[in-house]
């Protein structure tokens, strides 16, 4: 049983950071890509960002520039540092992983806030 665990939302103001963590009980390259979605009150989930297991990373028009992906193999950890913050932002954020049409696991998420 595959197993995400999330860790380091929280409330700041808007302009501080966040680096949210997601732990996996099995080795990252059990899977093609991990990313973080978002799902704000009333709305649909959406992609944040991703990264494939080979490092290529895609991202939300609306975080470019401001949030970054990255993976640790050697702690089965993929991190999401969260820049300049905004209102806007405020959800509760999601780990993914995916092994094309095989799997793909949810963590159970962490509450961002950003006030303003």
């Amino acid at each position: 049983q595959v197993q995400l665990v999330e860790s380091g939302g929280g409330l700041v103001q808007a302009g501080g950071s966040l680096r949210l963590s997601c732990a996996a009980s099995v080795s990252l390259f059990s899977f093609d890509r991990l990313g973080w979605y978002r799902q704000a009150p009333g709305q649909q989930r959406t992609l944040v960002a991703i990264i494939t297991t080979s490092g290529i990373t895609t991202y939300a028009v609306s975080v470019k520039g401001r949030f970054t992906i990255s993976q640790d193999s050697s702690k089965n950890t993929v991190h999401l540092k969260m820049n300049s913050l905004k209102p806007e932002d405020t959800a509760v954020y999601y780990c993914n992983a995916m092994r094309y049409s095989v799997s793909n696991y949810w963590g159970q998420g962490t509450q961002v806030t950003v006030s303003s």
